[in-house]
């Protein structure tokens, strides 16, 4: 059997575990260790005196791998940059940007959910952790909504579908995820995702409120709120404001010239910052205890599927799997926008079935070549290139692109792991009610994706100023 033809039945074999319910990091750990086995044992033609061999090559070359890559420097972004978002809500920053989006914007019809929506935006900015952004809402938003009247289940699926946007706004840990696999720069794609995240909290606000004027009673306005109150909400705010001043100065520098760090370095000084005020505000030692063994259970999570899968994606480069997939790709008679589209198509429906960082861990290193080929390779130039962008530039907008569509997979079922989170917090409300309270925002997810599609430039203006 040739290489290409065991990896498309390994492949097929990992999915039906990951159906199954098997975690993604096990099924494509035990899938990349047969699969190097199977390889290096048909080699030598299946002999029974060197399966020993092969199992021996396999089990060192899936030793090596995951080590090299898990201990990069670039991916200790990933604690801090959660660190972050668990700090803040110990230092009370959550309450006040959810009390400040209230005092602002809660006269608008569906006012408190919009609110909602802007205050996960602005902790996103804090915190790379969608489900962390999820956890925290959940206990300050959805009593607030239920006590004015909202039905249980919108509530929980605006502060679902709200705790995404960290998936966008930097600092994201998905984002530095995929800039570790297409081996793409950090800092760019962190600025990369900044616009779209807004663009998409915008459409967000805009989709409740919509909601809110069509049907009746759906999300009465909150009002009451002298400008007095307003402007008072404000300075409580404001530390969040400063630390993502403080990460972008370190990945970017406005005023021009080098930037004052790497990004881990601005993750770090931004973590240090947020502890500063977590303590100026009262944190003690056992909600610090709690939230350093937060982080440490979600980056053991992460880390845990990242290894995991880099033994599958080890398999896959033996098997050719990602080549031969690029020379299909670009041997279809069709426009490459319209490939494109299929493409994330696909990505919505394996959101059903997989978390979002497994997900692309295992589909960006067969699909982001054939994507590089579509738009004309790697070094093209924008004036040469299918789809108007060099070859960088096309990286970071796919990157964007797809760190959206992996979205859906923290709000879609069966394994939308941000509702099971926001269901896990509260115990009035189910998971079931959490999945329904989510389907208006597909819609809002589709235009957003429509947008960013349309209007490339959206995504690529800030990365191009760096």
């Amino acid at each position: 059997m040739e290489p290409i033809e065991i990896g498309i039945w390994v492949s097929l074999g990992m999915l039906a575990l990951v159906v199954l319910g098997m975690r993604v990091a096990f099924a494509a750990a035990f899938a990349g260790m047969v699969g190097l086995i199977w390889i290096f044992w048909a080699k030598k033609g299946y002999d029974p005196a060197d399966f020993g061999w092969a199992l021996t090559i396999a089990a060192k070359t899936a030793g090596q791998v995951p080590h090299s890559k898990v201990s990069s420097q670039a991916l200790s972004l990933i604690p801090t940059f959660i660190l972050i978002g668990y700090l803040a809500y110990y230092a009370g920053l959550t309450k006040a940007l959810f009390e400040a989006a209230k005092r602002w914007v809660g006269w608008l019809p569906g006012g408190l959910a919009v609110a909602t929506v802007f205050a996960t935006a602005g902790f996103a900015a804090v915190s790379g952790a969608s489900v962390a952004t999820a956890a925290v809402f959940a206990r300050i938003a959805i009593p607030e909504m239920l006590k004015i009247g909202y039905d249980k289940r919108f509530a929980a699926g605006v502060v679902a579908a709200g705790g995404t946007l960290a998936s966008l706004i930097p600092p994201s840990a998905i984002l530095v995820i995929y800039a570790i696999i297409v081996e793409q720069d950090v800092g760019k794609l962190l600025l990369a995702g900044f616009i779209p995240g807004v663009v998409s909290a915008l459409i967000y606000g805009l989709l409740i409120i919509g909601l809110a004027l069509v049907l009746p009673n759906f999300g009465p306005p909150v009002k009451g709120f002298t400008w007095g109150q307003r402007l008072r909400a404000l300075p409580p705010a404001l530390p969040i404001l400063f630390v993502v001043v403080t990460i972008i100065f370190f990945v970017y520098n406005p005023f021009g010239g080098d930037a004052w760090g790497t990004p881990t370095e601005g993750g770090a000084i931004g973590a240090f910052v947020v502890f500063c005020m977590a303590v100026w505000n009262g944190m003690r030692w056992r909600q610090l205890r709690d939230a350093l063994l937060e982080t440490a259970k979600l980056a053991v999570m992460i880390f845990t599927i990242i290894w995991g899968v880099l033994i599958y994606v080890r398999f896959l480069g033996f098997a050719g799997l990602p080549s031969a997939f690029s020379d299909w790709i670009t041997g279809l008679d069709q426009s490459p926008m319209l490939t494109l589209v299929l493409i994330l198509l696909a990505y919505a429906v394996l959101g059903m079935f997989m978390d979002a960082i497994g997900m692309l861990l295992l589909t960006l290193p067969v699909v982001y070549p054939a994507v590089m080929a579509l738009n004309g390779g790697e070094f093209v130039s924008a004036a040469d290139s299918a789809f108007g962008m060099s070859g960088p530039m096309c990286a970071i907008w796919f990157g964007i692109l797809v760190v959206k569509m992996a979205e859906f997979c923290l709000i879609t079922p069966p394994i939308g792991l941000n509702c099971f989170v926001v269901a896990g917090v509260r115990d009035d409300i189910s998971v079931q009610d959490v999945f329904k309270g989510v389907t208006p925002f597909f819609i809002a997810d589709a235009v957003t994706i429509a947008v960013l599609v349309a209007f490339p430039a959206i995504v690529l203006w800030l990365p191009s100023l760096a």
